[in-house]
């Protein structure tokens, strides 16, 4: 299972593996009050992709399809992301965006649950 939470909400450490996946690290939050246990900012947009986008919910959809885009091209980031799935059963996606729904988090969740073919290679080089 796969999850997608702010990272600001996470006032205790899950009994899950957690990875912030944002590229700058969220304002106001000290490092030692974040709950992860890894950081994983290649998997975040490109800084133009991201500026595009701009949280705007009218270009969810295309900012969805540019994204995936830009996960396909990282093969070694989304299996680890399978691979941590598959190893903690849970796997908790932090992020610092304010909208719950039309976030990169939320887009990564829907990706990797879409491309069973990850699961698939990740078995393979078990």
């Amino acid at each position: 299972m796969i999850l997608a939470k702010r990272i600001y909400e996470t006032s205790h450490r899950p009994n899950t593996y957690a990875v912030f996946v944002d590229r700058l690290w969220p304002r106001g939050l000290a490092k030692k009050d974040a709950f992860w246990d890894e950081w994983l900012k290649e998997v975040s947009p490109t800084p133009a992709l991201r500026k595009w986008f701009g949280h705007d919910p009218k270009k969810w959809d295309d900012f969805k399809h540019r994204y995936w885009q830009e996960l396909k091209q990282k093969p070694e980031e989304t299996n680890h992301m399978k691979q941590l799935e598959k190893e903690h059963s849970t796997l908790v996606l932090l992020y610092a965006a304010r909208d719950k729904t039309h976030n990169h988090a939320a887009a990564i969740k829907e990706f990797l649950e879409k491309n069973e073919h990850l699961k698939k290679d990740i078995n393979c080089n078990a």
